[in-house]
């Protein structure tokens, strides 16, 4: 939804003018013509930003910012005064303003402030919920342990990292946590899902744009580094870049500066990276995906977050933690799992890491009709095949058949998902095609197979 600003002005001709303006950029316009009408509409309805004229009668605009201010009200506001009035510009800057324009208004400079100022406003609110939200590394076996060891002493450096581990994990927890013991902890951590954008906005949305830089590009837009400049960027799948914003990222890490999309000048940015990503970056070089430079810029500091079926020690506490969260935010009512439903959790496979047992929890919660949730509520609630696939694995008598059970299984339904293609399957696992043969001659697993 665009944002909403507040014009406040005496003269009705500059209220209409900035208005007409506004609109045009898309921006939700109200207006007031004195400072005491202004604070009602605040007081009604915050708005992203305040256009305030400091020249009004009764009250003015340094004594509207003030009383907005001693309210509590954190809104970025723009000063509009006559030319060369520094006495009130340096007392607006005081009291907090945001920015001091000058009539007669110039569009441009108008519409630049009002952008920086809400998207500041913006990040600074983003930062407040990444400082508030709760990115507690829930766990005490002996990979958490060293995990934990690992950021405490990556956190107060200034170096890059690249934290690495499956879908799930919580890599972007890691990273909040490294954000949160920085000496940066005060400024934006900002984060940009390099999977998510599309490969030719990917530059737009890290180094910004000029106006009229591209197709659809009618205005001027800052970059998430610009964003983050002095504090943390955290770039999420950066393995999915393009080779053409890789050479770009190098080059913000190498020389911190970057390049806005149609800009003729660089602009230096004082920024801090974490990246992360899924993928194997070293088998991405090699298949010419992935520049090995910039995975040696990346990879100062190491982090591996490890999958859930490597600490499964860990999965009762977090059980407790997911229940815990989910009755504080919902207002619910939390119920408990019998040991029995923990070993059944305990038994499953994963896939899905920490994600999936915290979208499994809710469900039991909120499905499960009793105030306990049994083994029988695991089963019926985790989906089919994970029923399935437990039951087969917890009914063998031995190790040596649970091995055998486990694998024959997993092994049936990574064939079925690659259509029994032994090429892609056996790349998909990670193991030769060669020893995928081998192993379905072992188990005597042909296609039509059931899983």
């Amino acid at each position: 939804m665009a944002p909403r600003v507040l014009v406040v002005d005496d003269e009705e001709s500059i209220r209409s003018s900035l208005r007409m303006i506004l609109e045009f950029e898309r921006y939700r316009v109200e207006e007031a013509s004195t400072g005491r009408e202004a604070l009602r509409r605040v007081m009604t309805r915050p708005p992203a930003a305040v256009l305030l004229d400091i020249k009004m009668p009764e009250m003015d605009g340094l004594a509207t910012l003030s009383r907005l201010r001693e309210r509590g009200h954190d809104m970025p506001v723009v000063m509009i005064s006559g030319h060369g009035d520094i006495a009130a510009a340096v007392e607006a800057t005081r009291l907090g303003a945001y920015d001091f324009l000058e009539k007669p208004l110039e569009r441009d400079r108008v519409l630049l402030a009002l952008r920086n100022a809400v998207e500041r406003q913006r990040l600074e609110d983003e930062n407040r919920l990444l400082r508030g939200a709760p990115f507690e590394l829930v766990g005490e076996s002996a990979a958490m342990r060293e995990l934990r060891a690992v950021i405490e002493r990556a956190a107060p450096t200034p170096a890059t990292v690249l934290i690495t581990g499956e879908s799930g994990v919580g890599k972007e927890l890691v990273a909040r946590a490294i954000h949160a013991g920085s000496p940066r902890s005060d400024m934006p951590l900002v984060q940009v899902n390099c999977a998510a954008i599309p490969d030719e906005l990917i530059e737009s949305e890290l180094f910004g744009h000029e106006r009229g830089a591209f197709t659809g590009a009618v205005r001027r837009q800052i970059g998430k580094f610009t964003a983050a400049d002095g504090g943390t960027i955290f770039l999420d799948e950066v393995g999915d870049m393009s080779a053409r914003t890789q050479a770009k990222v190098l080059r913000a890490l190498q020389s911190g500066e970057i390049e806005p999309v149609g800009a003729r000048t660089t602009v230096t940015v004082d920024v801090r990276v974490v990246a992360a990503t899924h993928r194997d970056l070293l088998a991405e070089i090699e298949e010419g995906r992935f520049r090995e430079d910039l995975f040696y810029r990346l990879n100062v500091v190491p982090v591996h977050a490890p999958p859930l079926r490597e600490r499964l020690d860990d999965l009762p506490l977090l059980v407790d933690h997911f229940i815990e969260r989910f009755a504080a935010e919902n207002n619910y009512r939390p119920k408990t799992l019998t040991g029995d439903a923990t070993r059944q959790l305990q038994a499953m496979p994963w896939r899905g890491n920490v994600r999936e047992l915290k979208n499994l929890v809710e469900r039991l919660l909120i499905l499960t009709p009793g105030e306990k949730v049994d083994r029988a509520d695991v089963l019926r609630l985790a989906g089919p095949e994970r029923g399935e696939l437990s039951e087969a694995i917890l009914a063998v008598s031995t190790l040596r058949e649970f091995r055998e059970t486990a694998e024959r299984l997993y092994l049936a339904k990574k064939l079925e998902e690659h259509g029994w293609n032994v090429t892609r399957t056996a790349k998909a696992i990670g193991t030769p095609r060669s020893n995928l043969y081998k192993k379905m001659d072992q188990h005597g697993l042909r296609r039509g197979e059931p899983a």
